[in-house]
């Protein structure tokens, strides 16, 4: 299914504050946002992409740790919350803005979800926080927890922004945002690694099943479902229909025309060579493990509601030509994905294994 593109200007033009708006995501909203005739204005560190922001967007400086005073005094038509991962955050923006915005939207993810070996749809349970304080944890202390706490807080979060904006919150949980921009590499890993060509040690089934979505198509779907005054929960990941991670890496193959052969790997195997779903392989989660339904959580809400895809080959493409655009430095080391000795090495043993020639 086609990704939808800013074309005419809506009708009922909004003014949109979005918190955050300088990070992955929020310059596509910003952009999309501006483009459908809207008024935005962001509120940030003026950290980020100084300088950055389109002409027209309105920036506000300040401090989701306390230094809100730029928000006070203000109205908007609704917010769109990008950044938050602590309910403490939606607590302290909420008490100036209740009564100033007529809708609150809360960008969370899809791991809320308590249980993660199966699908989930919107009605799934949702993670337990287990600490002394949600109110008292911050940015910090969840890094600490080497993310430990990530789901628990963005569920406590949702629950925080449904609170101060009863019926008035829309909830968009994404699985893995991708895409130009991406600064994590976990899907940038695979079309810079199938550019280079050569045996590319690949994981699992083909068919294993693998979901993500554009940072593009999650910004501009989000400023469509504000414009429709839309509230409640969806999951927001892609593609339309299930894709396995063979298609996957087929496709980011033949767009970025390369010579690229793929080894698959069993998961056994590669679990006996330490090398990991996600980080060492990224996108792939085993389909049979505890986090195996990540790949297969259930968007059929957000289809209803227009979510719609652009071309895999387009955002492998991108991404691509993004990445060599990145300092030298930063281009030499991949913030995820095997490093290329070490793909030598599991490739060999494999081969040592299997005799099994590429292919």
């Amino acid at each position: 299914m086609p990704s939808v593109r800013a074309g005419e200007k809506t009708a009922n033009p909004l003014r949109i504050l979005i918190l955050g708006g300088t990070g992955f995501t929020g310059p596509f909203q910003v952009r999309y946002a501006m483009e459908r005739g809207h008024k935005v204005t962001v509120f940030n560190r003026g950290k980020t992409r100084p300088g950055e922001l389109p002409e027209g967007v309105e920036q506000l400086i300040g401090d989701r740790n306390g230094q809100l005073d730029a928000l006070r005094d203000r109205t908007w038509d609704v917010v769109i919350d990008n950044p938050t991962s602590v309910p403490v955050w939606v607590r302290d923006a909420a008490q100036i803005l209740k009564g100033k915005v007529d809708r609150y939207v809360f960008i969370s993810t899809i791991s809320v979800y308590a249980e993660n070996s199966k699908p989930n749809d919107e009605s799934g349970a949702l993670a337990k926080y287990d600490g002394a304080d949600a109110m008292k944890e911050t940015r910090e202390t969840l890094l600490a927890s080497d993310f430990r706490l990530y789901g628990p807080l963005k569920a406590l979060s949702e629950q925080e922004a449904e609170k101060w904006f009863p019926q008035q919150t829309l909830v968009l949980r994404p699985g893995l945002i991708v895409g130009p921009g991406d600064q994590t590499d976990r899907f940038t890993y695979w079309p810079v690694r199938i550019d280079r060509g050569g045996e590319v040690l690949a994981p699992g089934d083909p068919k294993d099943p693998v979901q993500f979505i554009d940072a593009r198509d999650l910004a501009e779907w989000t400023i469509r479902m504000v414009e429709k005054s839309e509230t409640g929960i969806y999951n927001a990941t892609g593609p339309g229909t299930q894709m396995g991670v063979g298609e996957m890496l087929g496709e980011i193959k033949t767009a970025l025309r390369s010579d690229a052969a793929f080894t698959w790997a069993s998961a056994d195997f590669l679990e006996a060579q330490k090398v990991a779903p996600w980080s060492d392989m990224p996108v792939w989660v085993p389909p049979l493990s505890e986090e195996g339904g990540l790949s297969r959580t259930r968007i059929k809400r957000a289809l209803e509601k227009g979510l719609t895809f652009r071309p895999l080959a387009e955002t492998a493409r991108d991404t691509l030509a993004w990445f060599r655009t990145l300092p030298a430095e930063r281009k030499a080391k991949l913030k995820a994905g095997i490093t290329p000795e070490r793909e030598a090495e599991v490739l060999a043993e494999w081969h040592k294994q299997h005799e099994q020639t590429p292919g």
